[in-house]
């Protein structure tokens, strides 16, 4: 990957291009984060859908133990949320160029951890599985949050629900044959640019999930540590410009 290509994805300047790249980039380990946790725990941890209706179904048949585990898995993916808006914040409010890759940095540490220590979780009974799925909803919390503000709110990773959604609707207007008894009226006209995308995200999500799914059940938990590496990729370069920036002004203020 070029230096310039890496740092222009997590750079603090924004552009459409670089959050669609870096978009595409985070469905695909959503996809694989995903696929690898649900041959882990048997539930998937991307999308919060799910997870509150099971908890909800699971409250009303009187399994108090599952519901509280869907609600931690909830309260993981807010945490998650609001530890990036933190993170973003706080990295923008003092003009680093890594305002958007420190959250990336954490979620690569988190996978790294998952990936190395995941055979250790399997070895606490009972605990194990609330344990991974409140991690892997952090993280895939941390994520879709990044993304969103980035792309302000134009892009999301972790759920192919509404980007699924957008290419219908797109199909739907690209198919409609344009005729009305009304000559004032404007054409329907999709937006291919958006369905491009989507369609692409889409791609991705299923492209990482089936790696994902592949990985974790040739290398067990080992399978995320290349996706916490293409993490801390993206994440390294505008890290790496701040660290050098205050040590130069350490030096100079000498």
């Amino acid at each position: 990957m070029p230096i310039n290509y890496a740092r222009r994805l997590t750079d603090r300047k924004r552009t459409k291009r670089a959050n669609r790249q870096l978009g595409l980039s985070l469905a695909f380990v959503a996809g694989a984060a995903n696929a690898g946790g649900f041959l882990a725990v048997q539930q998937y941890t991307s999308h919060m859908t799910g997870i509150a209706s099971s908890m909800a179904g699971n409250l009303a048949l009187g399994s108090t133990e599952l519901a509280l585990g869907g609600l931690g898995g909830l309260l993981s993916f807010i945490a998650g949320a609001i530890t990036s808006t933190l993170l973003v914040n706080f990295s923008r409010r003092r003009r680093l160029h890594g305002q958007y890759a420190l959250p990336l940095l954490l979620e690569a540490l988190l996978l790294l951890c998952f990936g190395v220590l995941g055979t250790r979780l399997m070895e606490i009974p009972g605990f194990y599985i609330p344990l991974t799925v409140m991690l892997l909803c952090f993280i895939m919390g941390l994520q879709n949050a990044i993304i969103t503000k980035i792309s302000n709110a134009e892009i999301r990773t972790t759920h192919i629900t509404g980007m699924v959604t957008d290419i219908g609707i797109e199909l739907g207007k690209l198919i409609y044959v344009n005729r009305s008894a009304f000559p004032d009226q404007e054409p329907v006209r999709a937006n291919r640019e958006r369905l491009r995308i989507n369609a692409l995200l889409v791609g991705c999500f299923l492209v990482g999930s089936a790696i994902g799914a592949f990985g974790f059940s040739h290398f067990g938990f080992l399978s995320t540590v290349p996706l916490a590496a293409l993490l801390m990729l993206l994440a390294a370069l505008p890290i790496l410009d701040d660290l050098r920036l205050s040590w130069w002004l350490w030096r100079r203020s000498r």
